[in-house]
């Protein structure tokens, strides 16, 4: 972190490694999932909506045309972010995967995907596009606790998770980890140990995603009426103590979430991502705190 930073966010990260602002570009390659084909199941995750995670996606050229007027310098991360995006051949994947990196504006890849799809040819493919370009994998772990992913319906656990993490950075390949705070039936403490959990592993990123209820979710079909936080203040309070606990050189990717107002139906306030970003900011100065006061790791 530098000078008033209270948390490493990777949009410092992006400023001190390549020198520019560096946006996230999020695509739809059209891969789907196994909890989607009938492999594991036919309605993804308990918390997904319809469309997967990438209500958002759009084209590379689509979305530089757009953002290139505010930010004509930027620098830009192709972000395959839809459904789990290493569920398909290797052929199919490395076609995708080189094709987004030979665009001379692309200078590195992100790729979404579950534990439970990385097979031997795909962690190989993976190993080699990160000898030569900037790539990191987000696994999704949302919780450790099996009780809770088996009622949302996530499809493998925790050790699965582990094992494939452990591999990926056996391999060199940086990781970052998706955890969801709100889940139903999760107490205080069980999101602090997943937290804790993923504190641990040191992975070279965590995205804290606010559970959003959202039309077309089975959460939404079974509790439509489940608000899983009260308050902007209650979320930003568990944030900034989440935050005291995440080595302070983890970059942090996320730490709402970002939903369509369209689909969204709670916490109803969610979609005020600025609002809630500026609390998070304001109470971390207030308490005069910061990422990792009480880890002990200051070597950023």
């Amino acid at each position: 972190m530098q000078g008033g930073e209270r948390y490493f966010s990777i949009s410092n990260y992006f400023k001190q490694t390549f020198g520019e602002k560096t946006i996230k570009l999020s695509l739809d390659a059209g891969f789907t999932c196994p909890n989607r084909d009938g492999t594991l199941g036919t309605g993804g995750c308990a918390f997904c909506s319809s469309s997967g995670s990438g209500e958002f996606a759009s084209s590379i050229s689509e979305q530089i045309e757009l953002l290139s007027e505010k930010w004509p310098n930027a620098r830009h991360i192709a972000y395959f972010q839809n459904h789990t995006n290493t569920y398909a051949p290797v052929s199919v994947l490395r076609k995708y995967y080189y094709d987004a990196l030979s665009d001379p504006r692309i200078d590195g890849i992100a790729i979404a995907t579950r534990p439970d799809c990385l097979g031997e040819d795909v962690l190989d493919l993976l190993e080699e596009i990160n000898r030569e370009h900037f790539l990191w994998v987000e696994l999704g772990l949302q919780t450790i606790h099996p009780k809770t992913s088996e009622a949302m319906g996530i499809g493998y656990s925790l050790d699965t998770f582990h094992e494939a993490i452990t591999e990926l950075h056996r391999r060199g390949i940086r990781t970052v980890v998706h955890v969801i705070l709100g889940l139903p039936g999760e107490s205080r403490q069980d999101m602090f140990d997943t937290v804790s959990y993923v504190a641990r592993l040191h992975p070279f990123g965590i995205k804290l995603h606010m559970l959003n209820i959202v039309r077309g979710s089975r959460l939404y079909d079974t509790m439509p009426d489940y608000v899983p936080f009260r308050s902007i203040e209650e979320y930003c309070e568990l944030v900034v103590d989440l935050l005291e606990i995440i080595p302070e050189d983890i970059t942090v990717h996320r730490l709402t979430a970002d939903t369509q107002r369209g689909l969204l139906v709670a916490p109803e306030w969610s979609y005020r991502k600025r609002t809630i970003l500026n609390r998070i900011n304001l109470r971390l100065k207030e308490r005069d705190t910061r990422q990792g006061a009480k880890c002990g790791v200051h070597n950023q």
